[in-house]
């Protein structure tokens, strides 16, 4: 199955409306976050164009990567119709990817933001605004109660949304273990999973998260096949 369909398949759960920060917000089974007050969607690191990235560095990647997360990404839009869209950071995998991004795929992100305000933050893959795509850019920016920023900063933040640690999350039963992505959360502050269909993921328990949250309340949104799993840090598993 490829990386496209497996997303997909993510797409038949129900999705988890819960508090941050003191405000409502919906964690998609998708990936990306709807904030409702705010009319507002959240998705965090795309890395568009990495198959390209590799390939200009001589390793051959499937060239499907960007048309598959911006199909995953349109079908999120269409389904929440937000009047912002905001991109937590690496939406390009190098600073050379929208410059470089095929016409055809340039097309699609455009038709995406038209009609919408689209707010890019700032990456480590991405620091440059990106060229010739539109929208603004963003060091980190206040939304309603929240701070939206690309990495998260360490100690307790209260109301802060981060990407670009690609939280996921391994849980075991019955001799069986499974791992998916996840939004990690203690109900002050949040990172989403990363989007983009070829990215991978960090094990919440890894020291990267340690300090972020606070650990009575510490919990992992999981992304299952069929649902979605909130589970606390205590029941999960490091490997």
């Amino acid at each position: 199955m490829n990386a496209l369909a497996r997303r997909m398949r993510h797409t038949d759960c129900d999705p988890i409306a819960t508090d941050l920060a003191g405000a409502e917000v919906v964690c998609d089974p998708s990936g990306v976050l709807y904030a409702p007050a705010e009319d507002l969607l959240v998705v965090a690191d795309l890395h568009l164009e990495k198959g390209a990235a590799f390939a200009r560095r001589g390793m051959m990647l499937p060239p499907y990567d960007t048309l598959a997360t911006l199909q995953l990404l349109g079908a999120a839009i269409r389904r929440y119709t937000p009047g912002r869209v905001l991109c937590l950071g690496d939406s390009f995998h190098d600073r050379n990817g929208a410059a470089f991004m095929p016409a055809p795929y340039r097309e699609a992100l455009t038709a995406l933001m038209a009609g919408r305000d689209w707010l890019w933050i700032k990456g480590n893959h991405d620091p440059e605004p990106p060229a010739f795509v539109g929208g603004e850019t963003h060091e980190e920016i206040g939304i309603g109660p929240w701070l939206f920023r690309h990495e998260p900063m360490p100690g307790f933040r209260h109301g802060e949304v981060a990407g670009h640690l690609h939280p996921a999350a391994r849980v075991s039963a019955g001799g069986r273990s499974v791992r998916g992505a996840c939004f990690a959360t203690d109900g002050a502050r949040m990172i989403l999973p990363s989007f983009g269909v070829t990215t991978g993921g960090l094990n919440v328990l890894d020291r990267a998260f340690h300090g972020l949250f606070r650990p009575e309340e510490a919990h992992a949104l999981v992304i299952g096949t069929t649902r979605m799993f909130p589970i606390h840090f205590s029941a999960l598993c490091a490997s």
